[in-house]
């Protein structure tokens, strides 16, 4: 046996019905579309969850849970990862500099998970316990930063309206 006498099953393999070859082929004139409507139509695609204008089940459901839009995103940094790199102080900015992560919007919290072995300094804006416990119990000390604000937005006709508007109290 070798591959040149390898086949498939008897039946597997079926020509691919071609359709709009003439009206004594079954599948002529409208190639089993149908006469008009959205779906004779060429490059027709159905939405997803399309009911036939009945109100899909997606937008039927009530609306569960809730988004904060107030959270507030911390880059995250394991204990462990501090133990593999080099050196005893460590900032976010050395350790963006470092390639660490690449942004923080809001700031940088140090979570326990790992074992430091060594005495190190640690600046970030928020620790958690474990982690805390586990620097200053190896010797090392923890800096907690104030928290990051963001500048705010300059909006420069609001600015000025307001400047007028304190002007006509004066």
């Amino acid at each position: 046996m070798n591959l040149s006498n390898l086949h498939p099953p008897a039946g597997q393999k079926q020509k691919k019905q071609r359709v709009g070859q003439g009206m004594g082929t079954r599948r002529g004139k409208y190639s089993g579309r149908g006469a008009k409507g959205a779906r004779s139509i060429s490059g027709y695609s159905m939405m997803r969850g399309f009911e036939g204008g009945q109100m899909p089940l997606h937008r039927r459901m009530p609306k569960r849970g809730f988004t904060n839009p107030f959270r507030e995103e911390y880059v995250v940094l394991n204990l462990a990862r501090l133990e593999k790199m080099e050196g005893s102080e460590f900032s976010p900015e050395s350790l963006k500099a470092s390639g660490v992560f690449k942004k923080f919007d809001r700031g940088l919290k140090i979570l326990g998970t790992g074992e430091i072995t060594r005495a190190i300094t640690v600046k970030a804006h928020q620790f958690s316990e474990a982690a805390q416990k586990k620097i200053e119990a190896a010797g090392g000390k923890v800096e907690v930063i104030a928290p990051f604000v963001p500048a705010p937005i300059k909006n420069p006709k609001r600015d000025a309206a307001a400047e007028r508007k304190a002007a006509k109290k004066k």
